[in-house]
């Protein structure tokens, strides 16, 4: 059984930085491909990045060149670096795995697993 627990979020002042992780539980076919996801009160779930089995990364437009999406796979942990974070990054951050789709879509509807999410928060 895969659960995903996601830490690193917190409050930080904007132009910081933050580094998510996302601890899976057992590593399986499941987890090779992973995603970040951003979501903030009465708003849709979007995808901010995700990673393939061989490590290639897709981003969305509104973060190309402030997040890097990484997975280790010895730690069984899925990073994503923010920088120069904005207000209006503030959103509760979750984590996405055993997509349903190739190529990987950064649609909610395209994965199966899920984090319970950690908040961040930039003022």
């Amino acid at each position: 059984h895969v659960q995903l627990v996601e830490s690193g979020g917190g409050s930080v002042q904007a132009g910081g930085s933050l580094r998510l992780a996302c601890a899976v539980s057992v590593r399986s076919s499941r987890t090779e491909s992973m995603a970040w996801f951003r979501q903030a009160p009465g708003r849709e779930r979007e995808g901010v990045a995700g990673i393939g089995r061989f490590g290639s990364p897709t981003y969305a437009d509104f973060v190309k060149g402030r997040v890097s999406i990484s997975k280790d796979n010895r730690e069984n942990t899925l990073y994503l670096q923010m920088n120069n974070l904005k207000p209006e990054d503030t959103d509760m951050f979750y984590c996405a795995a055993d997509p349903k789709t190739f190529p990987l879509s950064l649609r909610s509807y395209a994965w199966n697993i899920w984090g319970q999410g950690t908040q961040v928060t930039v003022s």
